[in-house]
């Protein structure tokens, strides 16, 4: 509980009307405030002359240049884990639109001269000590390719660590084995072949269409039997409408001809 919580219900605008009578005259104050004020000048003053000795004390003092930079390599892989994703290599067809400010080295103090130097640094994103050159091209492998990862607005260390060490481990580059691949094909063949037939069967009628996010299905299909495997016996899904009777065929299995007549209102 604080002890100061009966100060919240104070009436401020009083205490500041008795101080000011006291530096007025402060033989008219009740005695008890009067050696309230006094205590308060006196812890003033002694508090002003403190911070006086402080700056006097504290002479100023120059920080090495290299020091300097190892912060501004901090800097850079902070803004790298923040902002990576906006850079990343996501779509095929087009290049991403710009956003301002770039991860581009100016930005952070740093220069192409910079690149050959090595860093300590490069042990925040578990390289070592390394140059430059060998940290960015690691932070652009983990965060600016294939796969973004937003994660630096969560709240929890622990959980942003646990994201990090993951993505470290494998460069954020997952490898499949041959099996793991065909699923993987199989299960993004039958979100395609779904949607197509919705598409073709049931035009202009709302279907909820994955289209363009059939990536969804593997996604789930993985995730359901990897937590199977590790003990899972219960799932509960909660999610948007767009992809939901692909979802409920192809991951829950509920029979077509269910969702048909109860979506549609027909069979096939």
């Amino acid at each position: 509980m604080d002890k100061f919580s009966f100060l919240n219900a104070a009436h401020t605008a009083h205490f500041a009307q008795l101080y000011d009578e006291y530096l007025i005259n402060p033989d008219r104050v009740e005695p008890s405030w009067r050696a309230f004020f006094q205590g308060f000048d006196f812890g003033m003053e002694s508090a002003h002359e403190g911070d006086f000795e402080m700056d006097q004390a504290a002479a100023p003092v120059a920080i090495p240049a290299h020091v300097q930079k190892e912060f501004q390599v901090v800097k850079l892989i902070d803004a790298y884990r923040t902002r990576g994703h906006l850079f990343t290599k996501t779509n095929p067809v087009r290049d991403r639109r710009t956003y301002e400010p770039t991860l581009d080295l100016v930005n952070f103090g740093l220069s192409d001269a910079d690149l050959n130097t090595e860093f300590d640094s490069g042990d925040l994103i578990g390289i070592g000590k390394t140059s430059l050159n060998k940290i960015i091209a690691h932070l652009k492998q983990v965060y600016c390719e294939s796969i973004g990862v937003e994660y630096m607005y969560i709240r929890k260390p622990a959980e942003v660590k646990w994201i990090q060490n993951w993505l470290h481990k494998n460069n954020n580059h997952p490898s499949f084995s041959k099996d793991d691949k065909l699923q993987i094909l199989k299960k993004l063949n039958e979100a395609v072949s779904f949607e197509s037939f919705l598409h073709t069967k049931y035009v202009g009628q709302k279907r909820f269409s994955l289209e363009g996010n059939e990536s969804l299905i593997p996604a789930l299909d993985s995730l359901v039997e990897n937590a199977a495997n590790k003990g899972v016996n219960h799932f509960v899904l909660g999610m948007a409408h767009r992809g939901r009777l692909n979802v409920l065929t192809n991951i829950f299995g509920k029979p077509v001809t269910d969702i048909f007549s109860i979506k549609f209102g027909k069979d096939i």
